[in-house]
């Protein structure tokens, strides 16, 4: 699968000295879908819009489909879409001519059937003659997503695409995003929905203050560094860890009724044949074994909470 986006020594330092990249170096596959995590602040959409060109870099290189964006702006630039967070459209005109305005601007012959194509895929069509004043919060995002698509972009950048639409139109937003993968799209979205993450994208990127900690095939980082918890239920409550579990790092949930590991499942050896000849030395009767993976949110917080204490420990 070939590159479509290079990002080498990405940085970006304000006027006021703060510095929101940090030498960010991200290679971008055709036809991916690639999720950004962070924190509020992290530099999540600083980096999607010094790609797109609306934050100026202070140093590194940037490439879209070879064009590089501050020497050869407009081709680079006329490869992108772009669905920011915030929803700015012309409130009193109509969503058609919102959405063929768009694709005007960069310099894109006009095109009724793709235009058409798009507002249906997005439930707008029946909408196309209405202001865009006169429609819902999550429409207008819709209409966003539809400006973004206008000009037939081989890049999709969305940013926090379905933050505060409901549950309909998000699993609408996704159903499309799949869709526009299978047509050979490069999608790159930011996300406070983790499982959203989890569950669409092929790779996961996690940033924080401006540094790329990592990306990885969203399978492979579960398989790395996700862990699993064996939860032990046992007849008769405990009100505390017998010593011989205790030294397996086993807790106690808030009932006492349950015994919790937590263990590598990667790992040569994962100590649970150890643990259960210690329970039964114990005396405890169990009633149910269970085994749970560790979410993408847990994963997302330990990795921030690594790199922090890194970059601490660097300091």
């Amino acid at each position: 699968m070939a590159d479509i986006i290079e990002i080498r020594g990405l940085e970006k330092t304000y006027d006021d000295g703060f510095e929101a990249l940090k030498g960010v170096d991200l290679t971008i596959r055709e036809g991916e879908i690639l999720a950004l995590l962070g924190p509020n602040g992290a530099g999540k959409t600083t980096l999607i819009s010094a790609v797109c060109g609306l934050v100026t870099p202070t140093g590194g290189q940037v490439t879209v489909g070879g064009h590089d964006i501050l020497s050869d702006y407009r081709a680079a630039r006329s490869l992108i879409g772009l669905v920011p967070q915030e929803i700015t459209i012309e409130p009193f005109e109509k969503v058609i001519d919102t959405v063929r305005f768009s694709r005007g601007l960069f310099g894109r012959p006009r095109d009724e059937v793709h235009i058409e194509r798009v507002l249906r895929a997005l439930s707008l069509w029946e909408k196309r003659n209405n202001r865009n004043t006169e429609l819902s919060g999550g429409m207008k995002r819709r209409i966003l997503i539809a400006k973004a698509l206008a000009h037939e972009p081989k890049v999709l950048f969305l940013d926090e695409p379905t933050a505060g639409v409901d549950v309909t139109l998000r699993r609408e937003m996704w159903e499309l995003v799949r869709r526009l993968r299978e047509e050979g799209v490069t999608i790159i979205l930011t996300t406070h929905y983790i499982e959203e993450a989890e569950q669409m994208a092929d790779r996961i990127g996690v940033i924080d203050k401006g540094r790329l900690l990592l990306v990885e095939e969203t399978a492979r980082l579960m398989h790395k560094l996700g862990r699993k918890e064996l939860v032990v239920e046992i007849a008769e409550p405990l009100a505390t860890v017998p010593p011989a579990l205790a030294a397996h790092g086993v807790t106690l949930s808030d009932d006492g009724c349950r015994l919790i590991y937590t263990f590598d499942a990667t790992a040569e050896r994962t100590g649970m044949t150890r643990l259960m000849a210690d329970i039964a030395e114990a005396g405890l009767h169990l009633r149910d074994l269970s085994t749970r993976q560790s979410s993408l949110e847990e994963v997302f917080l330990r990795l921030v909470d690594e790199g922090a204490g890194a970059m601490d420990a660097a300091q």
